[in-house]
């Protein structure tokens, strides 16, 4: 299964933190999946981070694929995919994230109950 994690999912992924769920932590350990993270993700955390809204390693990228995750790069038609999703969210990176999953016939993994409205393979991590 290809996988692509929402922002918060990876840093909780990345912190071993305890909100990411046994099912979501299954999924993103298992070796038969690959697991992506996104270059929004990536914007977002550098984003946050410069404004001092997010304690996060320096090292993000090592950090990223030290935990065997792929990077999935934005590419034309992922930012011309956004046009054709519905206005249920307003947030630009969870928009492009939720267009490059449905592009790249991804699952996507979050937490955001929002996101569950999109028409996407969604895993929710309650």
């Amino acid at each position: 299964m290809n996988i692509l994690l929402d922002t918060h999912i990876l840093i909780w992924a990345l912190e071993d933190n305890l909100r990411l769920s046994k099912e979501s932590r299954e999924l993103i350990i298992n070796p038969d999946n690959l697991v992506f993270v996104s270059a929004a993700s990536v914007w977002e955390i550098s984003i946050k981070k410069s404004l001092g809204k997010l304690q996060t390693p320096d090292n993000l990228i090592d950090e990223i694929t030290s935990h065997r995750f792929d990077l999935l790069a934005i590419y034309a038609h992922h930012s011309e995919a956004v046009i054709s999703l519905p206005e249920i969210h307003k947030d630009p990176f969870d928009r492009m994230l939720i267009a490059q999953a449905n592009y790249e016939h991804f699952h996507f993994i979050t937490a955001d109950e929002m996101l569950l409205k999109y028409p996407c393979k969604i895993i929710f991590n309650p």
